[in-house]
């Protein structure tokens, strides 16, 4: 083309950033610089955030109450358990999932999140069903003693508010327009991933969610059939309990790799190495009631080690991403601009040398 700049000042070209000086560089919400603009997404809903703080506290309380009973050797759950293993272990996913819960404000757009909040009304729901499904074998309706009994019609009233409300919140939160939060819409959301996963650890963790995704589904539609390959004993409304909380355990890990990005799964990756690690112990008290030496007693322990190491692992490849962020320059001596959204050249800076 021709030379039109009539002696002025070369002009810069870095994708969506021409014609400044010092471009900022573009950053996913969640990793280092964040704050130099607004994120890419579907803006997070108040109601989400109200939510979660409200299941956070609910299930550090009661979750917390069930792993203590159970440790002590009580099966203190909503309904009559043959054991104390099984509402020791549901207690323990309350209590371990808890903090995680605490930091979904600190996020600002739902897709930082929903690998978190998804599985949460799946339990939420799938809790309520199971307490509704076996209603005859409910602590008030067995003649419990008096906590408990009071305990179960707290715990189905408790349950069928907040199902109800993860619902609406669910669908408020899809209703909510995505784009910053200004009200611009963002071309860079669902771009390129911030920190992907790396290809290594996709198969086996395809392996942990089927797992876990297929044992939950099991045991909560064929609770008779699955229920008897518990490696401990249990009753209908044990094994389905159960079975809710492998589900949501199998859709969050499922739902983490189709992310492919471990700033959108930050929450989720918080949240499961604790509960794996109350449940642990709860299954190292009871740990004669639990035949290790059967196939799914292998399975489970398999499953388990499988779920702890995608939490740590996750964990530790964000933190070296997110140091390596921090310690990388902002313009690459070498030519390549900062990273741009989609568009342009693809954030390469480019100087005119026709001037």
């Amino acid at each position: 083309m021709s030379d039109d700049s009539g002696g002025q000042t070369p002009t810069t070209k870095a994708g969506a950033g021409a014609g400044t000086a010092n471009p900022e560089p573009a950053t996913h919400a969640g990793t280092a610089g964040a704050g130099a603009g607004a994120p890419g997404g579907r803006r997070l809903s108040p109601g989400i955030v109200v939510l979660s703080g409200i299941v956070g506290g609910t299930s550090l309380t009661t979750g917390a109450l069930l792993a203590v009973t159970s440790l002590f050797g009580y099966a203190a759950g909503a309904w009559v358990s043959p054991e104390a293993l099984s509402p020791g272990l549901i207690g323990a996913a309350m209590a371990g999932v808890a903090p995680a819960l605490f930091t979904v404000g600190r996020a600002r757009v739902w897709e930082d999140v929903r690998s978190l909040v998804i599985p949460l009304v799946i339990v939420l729901v799938g809790l309520f069903a199971v307490s509704l499904l076996n209603g005859g074998t409910l602590q008030a309706i067995e003649g419990g003693t008096l906590f408990l009994a009071l305990f179960s019609l707290g715990w189905v009233a408790t349950l069928g508010l907040l199902a109800l409300g993860a619902v609406g919140c669910l669908v408020a939160q899809y209703r909510t327009p995505a784009g910053r939060p200004g009200g611009a819409p963002d071309a860079s959301a669902g771009g390129v991933p911030a920190v992907p996963m790396p290809g290594w650890s996709k198969p086996p963790l395809a392996v942990v969610g089927s797992g876990w995704f297929g044992i939950g589904a099991g045991l909560l539609v064929f609770p008779g059939f699955w229920g008897a390959l518990v490696p401990w004993t249990v009753n209908r409304a044990d094994a389905q309990g159960l079975g809710v909380w492998a589900l949501a355990l199998g859709v969050g890990v499922l739902g983490a790799l189709a992310e492919d990005d471990l700033t959108r799964v930050r929450p989720a990756l918080r949240a499961v190495p604790a509960v794996v690690l109350s449940g642990a112990v709860v299954l190292a008290v009871h740990v004669r009631s639990v035949d290790w030496t059967s196939g799914p007693g292998i399975s489970l322990l398999a499953l388990v080690t499988g779920l702890f190491a995608t939490g740590v692992s996750g964990q530790v490849l964000l933190s070296r991403a997110m140091r390596g962020s921090a310690a990388r320059p902002a313009n690459d001596p070498g030519g390549l601009g900062p990273v741009g959204p989609s568009g342009g050249n693809g954030g390469r800076a480019t100087t005119d040398s026709r001037r």
